[in-house]
């Protein structure tokens, strides 16, 4: 019997963890041994990661894993679209600036006017237009620090750029490089093209590597600070929902996905691209997955509203766990009023609370009048807007899906999965909470031949994780529906 033993370095934009994955050969079990925060720096320039801090951590987790036992293999995954520079010396030009700084604001009209129309550019990356992806940031840098780019030798996205640190190595990996608006959809290759439109110098982008690659060993210093491991590093679907949907326990090959967080990715898994009048239409993204799959989905703003919201809360002197919000919320009046999660209002940090308020006014609902009501507000929000997404990937696809599966930290809101259920009329499948790092450990699986595939590790992960059922309310059915027809009229749909 096997026993292998795996880190996963998994980042999140509050936080990071490295977690130890067992492997029996029949489950796959975790142990966190680091928990630290990511404490994002607003600065004269803008906003920014902490990304030798970041490295510092995960050196830390690497020590205590070596302490622990040892590993026999490293995987590390994060959030997508943001990068840095390196100079020829292999030395990082400048902090990677965090993908909510204001300097991309109203980036699009810039691009759409200057470069080429916001059709071309989906047509060939399938990528939903938002303005911190990669290719707009970019854009940003050369229009506002062209010097940079100038002295630039290669660009690495965060997972690929905290690797190379650990190893000396550049490749991109294809999850997360096709975050960005950069790779040619159907060629899962660099759009050279589209680039050469923004006059982006192609030397900055590295080869393009599939998860299970294998960069080597750690650096000789590297080693020397974190134990004397031995581990390798592997390419893990290294875009964060991409190791979550990994990990979804799907057990069928077609199925509805949330990888549930801050954001809510909420998709489907296909063979290829989806890059038709329909999904531009309803701005689908077209991203990379594990095993040569497409992931076609929508960004929803999840649950960054109600902890952006509980921030201001504290900010005011009154704190509330995720239980007192939850509970607060259920003892009010449901579906009063709605926003639409995605709306710009909503994207950055700020007063939250005031900002749902404000939505509500002059959309002419009822005004929440207390912490509950905000809340409810968002989850009923959520809801809908998870049925109306499930809707258009069934008219995308031309499929039905009967359940959703809900992965990741976001399953912990059993009231929100209930409520999801609810507003879609569908089953509900909620878990494994560890999406991500499930996902990262069983693609290091996959690379060293312990499991055959990403079928095969979807049933292990069926095996390992706690998976939470929730049927849609008959009894409110009606509300939901009146509530949804409100909702779409509020989207002017």
């Amino acid at each position: 019997m096997s026993a292998k033993k795996m880190l996963a370095i998994d980042l999140g934009a509050s936080s990071g963890r490295g977690i130890i994955g067992g492997w029996d050969g029949g489950k796959i079990t975790l142990d966190e041994i680091h928990r630290f925060s990511n404490d994002t720096v607003m600065m004269p320039g803008g906003f920014f990661w902490d990304t030798l801090r970041l490295l510092f951590e995960i050196k830390t987790a690497i020590l205590k894993a070596s302490h622990a036992g040892g590993i026999d293999t490293i995987g590390i995954d994060t959030w997508g679209v943001d990068y840095g520079y390196l100079d020829k010396t292999g030395t990082l030009l400048s902090n990677p600036y965090h993908y909510r700084d204001t300097r991309t604001d109203g980036i699009q009209d810039y691009v759409f006017g200057k470069f080429l129309t916001k059709s071309e550019l989906y047509a060939k990356t399938g990528i939903q237009s938002m303005n911190f992806n990669t290719i707009f940031q970019m854009a940003a840098d050369l229009r506002d620090r062209p010097w940079i780019v100038e002295n630039a030798e290669s660009m690495l996205h965060m997972p690929d750029l905290l690797g190379y640190m650990l190893t000396g190595k550049k490749a991109s990996e294809y999850t997360i490089a096709s975050t960005g608006a950069l790779l040619d959809a159907r060629e899962r290759d660099y759009a050279r093209d589209i680039i050469a439109k923004f006059g982006i110098p192609e030397r900055l982008f590295c080869d393009i590597v599939q998860p299970g690659y294998n960069m080597g060993k750690l650096l000789p210093s590297i080693e020397e600070e974190t134990g004397f491991t031995g581990a390798d590093v592997i390419k893990v679907a290294s875009h964060d929902t991409a190791s979550a949907v990994l990990s979804v326990p799907a057990q069928c090959d077609d199925f509805l996905y949330i990888s549930s967080g801050t954001w809510s990715l909420m998709g489907t898994e296909t063979k290829e691209p989806a890059l038709t009048p329909v999904s531009e239409k309803y701005d689908f993204t077209n991203e990379g997955g594990a095993g040569g799959t497409i992931r076609v989905l929508r960004n929803i703003m999840g649950l960054w509203l109600e902890q952006e919201s509980r921030r201001q809360w504290k900010r005011e002197g009154k704190t509330y766990s995720f239980d007192d919000l939850s509970n607060m919320a259920l003892a009010s009046k449901p579906l009063q009023c709605f926003i639409n999660p995605d709306d710009q209002l909503f994207a950055t940090a700020g007063n939250m609370p005031g900002r749902i308020c404000e939505y509500c006014k002059k959309t002419g609902q009822h005004v929440p009048e207390n912490v509950g009501e905000i809340v409810r507000c968002i989850f009923d929000s959520l809801a809908l807007r998870y049925r109306w997404t499930a809707e258009k990937l069934e008219e995308l696809t031309g499929k039905t899906y009967p359940v959703i599966n809900i992965v990741g930290g976001g399953t912990k809101e059993e009231m929100l999965s209930q409520f999801a259920a609810d507003a879609s009329h569908k089953h509900v499948s909620a878990g494994p909470v560890e999406a991500t790092a499930l996902g990262n450990i069983a693609a290091q699986c996959i690379a060293s031949g312990e499991i055959k595939d990403i079928k095969e590790a979807r049933a292990v992960i069926r095996n390992s994780s706690e998976v939470k059922e929730y049927e849609p309310d008959t009894a409110t059915a009606a509300q939901w529906d009146d509530a949804y027809g409100k909702f779409l009229t509020l989207l002017g749909k």
